[in-house]
């Protein structure tokens, strides 16, 4: 069943056009000292709980694979959002998780994992999570 969430996003992906609005190294049109550490932008033609389009993390992996989710919660402005991450390393996640985790706000990343099928007995469960404390080094 999870895996079916995993693939209803692919598809949302890859018929959707990625338009990355503010690039690695930019700063927030609001709050300019807060600089963007990776690709931030959405998927054009969709709609997130914000009723935006659906933010997407864009990492340095060439194949931009459907990594990892983040969900958001941010209480200055009473929101909560998924946002997805293409081609994200292990060290672009925990990178992204910490840029939403404020006095405000928090971010719990959800990790995509191989489908049951292709998972060893060991592994029970085709996604893991991971809150911020847990990825803190």
């Amino acid at each position: 069943m999870q895996e079916a969430f995993w693939t209803h996003l692919e598809a949302l992906v890859k018929s959707s056009e990625l338009v990355i609005e503010r690039p690695r190294g930019s700063c927030h049109p609001r709050h300019p000292r807060l600089v963007y550490p990776l690709d931030y932008g959405y998927l054009k033609g969709t709609s997130g709980s914000d009723g935006a389009d659906i933010d997407v993390w864009r990492g340095s992996l060439p194949e931009g694979h459907l990594d990892a989710v983040v969900c958001t919660v941010d209480l200055e402005k009473r929101d909560a959002e998924v946002k997805l991450l293409l081609g994200c390393t292990r060290a672009e996640q925990q990178v992204i998780c910490a840029f939403h985790c404020s006095a405000w706000s928090a971010a719990l990343l959800v990790e995509r994992r191989l489908p049951a099928a292709t998972v060893a007995p060991d592994q029970a469960s085709p996604y893991s999570l991971a809150s911020q404390a847990e990825m803190t080094p």
